[in-house]
């Protein structure tokens, strides 16, 4: 009698009051919102397949608007769209770029045809699906570095913005197939090491199109209003309209962020590098000008963090109520890679993120609680994607496929209890946040490791010669077609295909 009653109300559960639909107490749609949103489908996810036909790293993944096709991006340098429901694949193709792809993603209302991508090689292109099957990819624009993410204006099929590690943030309209360089984004503080800041992603608002947050290589992540840009170029529009950072990390020079995604009620989350994600609300902003003032840190630590602060340095002149700190999620570990991060649920009631030990977290994204980790990868995991419609994750990272997960699971799963123990197997140099350049001037300033001069210590020379090598060697084999990254070719692939 006890184990009926118990699989009862696991049932009831998992329907998400299924009898109150069918008395006409909870609509159609509030109906499916819940079910989406049930914490009983999310402790359910199971791998339902691996789509496996990249020879390379996975680091694009994203869904059309449907939501029947998902579309990726490899080292490999191919894009492929896949049916992922059968795991058959729908079209493969060369993208044109000569190094490693970081973003794919479809354009709104072009039928599933116009693809745009940004890479490693620092170049933008589009990709557009002809009648017959081929596809033409043309270069757009050019990033002095590697361009890691673009975000794509909901509901034009002609407007997107990419960013890069050059700090340069453009702005691309695919109706006269040229960019424009909004900005580079600088440094809060004048006395910094870096002239610009390394950018690894930008979003846009689906609520409001006009307001785009970017982040990068220092702990700020900041929002422009588009509508603030003067178009006939007259004035500079480097000056964000709101700033955000969690108080305990407004001193410190040694995160950065890898991952933003907004929700659909405007909150901004931001994924920061040896650090927790955090989830922002516009009133808990800095504010569009915050100052600096010469108070000196006490070198206490304000919030649980990874990272230490420094002493004696100087802070911003903002508030730290702690009332209006950001929300905090935590477990995952972010440091080796540029990992993305993500919201789940039909209103957005989840918080998803990868980790460099290979599992997928996701928090509740009111209260921040853990209430799932998903064994993926042996490596790390640096893309999650939420399915528009349904309760479908893709996942992917340094193994060559994409697992796609469906509540398919019989037993609910539970919190495994070694969150904390399990660590990296190895560093994979190549996607690091920062470029190899960064990385050499990050260990070797002395201002950052709180030397005088290199000759204080006699570790630089064997460690400098060792990672020398080791980026020489990478970089020699990172291009192995021996194409210029500099080249701004129009080509039409003759290796697509229909499948």
């Amino acid at each position: 009698m006890m184990m009926r009653k118990r699989a009862r109300t696991s049932i009831d559960t998992a329907v998400v009051d299924v009898w109150k639909r069918e008395l006409g107490q909870l609509s159609t749609r509030s109906f499916a919102h819940r079910l989406a949103a049930s914490e009983d489908l999310v402790l359910r996810l199971d791998i339902l397949r691996k789509l496996d036909k990249h020879r390379g790293c996975v680091n694009a993944i994203s869904f059309n608007a449907a939501g029947d096709i998902l579309v990726s991006g490899s080292d490999d340098r191919r894009v492929i769209l896949w049916d992922w429901e059968t795991g058959r694949v729908k079209l493969s193709f060369h993208s044109g770029h000569h190094n490693n792809v970081f973003q794919a993603k479809f354009m709104p209302y072009s039928d599933d045809r116009s693809i745009v991508t940004c890479a490693a090689d620092g170049q933008v292109r589009h990709a557009q699906i002809l009648e017959c099957g081929k596809v033409d990819t043309k270069f757009l624009a050019k990033h002095h570095g590697r361009a890691h993410k673009l975000a794509v204006e909901p509901g034009s099929p002609h407007i997107f913005y990419t960013c890069g590690e050059d700090g340069m943030v453009q702005h691309i309209d695919l109706r006269i197939e040229s960019a424009t360089s909004l900005f580079t984004c600088k440094p809060v503080q004048n006395d910094s090491y870096l002239s610009s800041v390394h950018l690894n992603a930008i979003a846009i608002d689906p609520r409001n199109p006009n307001l785009f947050a970017i982040g990068g290589s220092d702990q700020f992540a900041r929002l422009y209003d588009i509508r603030k840009y003067k178009w006939d170029g007259s004035s500079e529009f480097d000056r964000p309209v709101n700033f955000f950072c969690p108080p305990h990390l407004i001193d410190d020079e040694h995160v950065g962020i890898t991952g933003l995604s907004f929700s659909d009620q405007s909150e901004l989350l931001v994924s920061y590098s040896d650090e927790f994600i955090y989830l922002f609300t516009k009133d808990i902003g800095l504010g569009p000008e915050p100052t600096f003032s010469t108070q000196e840190s006490d070198g206490s630590d304000s919030g649980d963090k990874i990272s230490d602060n420094h002493s004696g340095s100087s802070l911003l002149n903002v508030d730290t109520n702690t009332e209006a700190a950001p929300q905090a999620y935590k477990g995952h570990r972010n440091c080796e890679t540029v990992k993305g991060v993500n919201f789940f649920g039909p209103k957005c009631e989840y918080v998803v993120s990868g980790s460099d030990c290979g599992r997928i977290f996701i928090w509740k994204k009111k209260g921040g609680d853990l209430i799932r980790v998903m064994e993926a990868d042996k490596h790390v995991v640096n893309c999650i994607e939420s399915h528009p419609h349904a309760t479908v994750l893709a996942s992917s990272g340094i193994e060559h496929d994409i697992k796609i997960w469906t509540p398919k699971a019989i037993d609910k799963a539970i919190l495994p209890t070694n969150i904390e123990k399990r660590r990296p197997r190895q560093r994979v140099w190549m996607h690091r946040m920062v470029s190899p350049e960064d990385l050499m001037l990050q260990l070797f300033s002395p201002q950052r490791r709180g030397r005088t001069s290199p000759e204080s210590s006699g570790e630089h020379s064997d460690v400098g010669r060792d990672l020398l090598q080791l980026l020489l060697t990478f970089d020699a084999n990172s291009d192995d077609d021996g194409s210029s990254d500099d080249a701004e070719d129009n080509t039409t692939a003759t290796e697509d295909c229909y499948i």
